[in-house]
C-alpha cells in the first residue's frame, strides 16, 4: 500500500471520529472546531504536496516554505485543541470549587428550629 492511499484511508475513520465527537456533544467546543481545523489542514496539505511535485520536482517536506505553509494549520489545530480541553478542565475545576465552598456554607449554617406544634 503506497503512503498515499494510506492517507486516503485514514480519512474515513477520522471523519468517524469526529461524528462521534459531534454527536456526543461532551467535547468542548474549541477543541470540536480544533479537530475539524484539522480536516483544513488536511486539504492544504493535498494540493500543496502537488504543487511541490510538479513545480520543484520535490516532496512536499522538502519545500521549506511550502511545508511550513500547510503545517501552519496543524499547528493552529493543535492549539485549538488544546485550548478548548484546558478552559473546559479550569471550568470543571471552578465549579467544584463552588460546589465545595456552597456545601462548606451549609455545614456553618445554623440549624432552623421547626416551630412547635400547638
Amino acid at each position: 500500500m503506497t503512503k498515499e492511499s494510506l492517507f486516503a484511508v485514514s480519512l474515513f475513520p477520522y471523519l468517524g471520529f469526529l461524528w462521534f465527537l459531534t454527536k456526543s456533544q461532551q467535547t468542548p467546543r474549541l477543541a470540536l472546531i480544533g479537530f475539524y481545523v484539522l480536516l483544513i489542514f488536511v486539504a492544504v496539505t493535498i494540493p500543496a504536496g502537488i504543487y511541490a511535485k510538479q513545480t520543484y520536482g520535490q516532496e512536499l517536506a522538502n519545500v521549506d516554505w511550502l511545508h511550513g505553509s500547510a503545517e501552519v494549520f496543524l499547528t493552529l489545530s493543535n492549539i485549538l485543541v488544546v485550548l478548548g480541553f484546558r478552559a473546559a478542565t479550569q471550568q470543571l475545576k471552578n465549579n467544584d470549587r463552588r460546589n465545595d465552598a456552597g456545601a462548606a456554607e451549609l455545614i456553618k449554617a445554623k440549624p432552623v428550629k421547626a416551630e412547635a406544634s400547638k
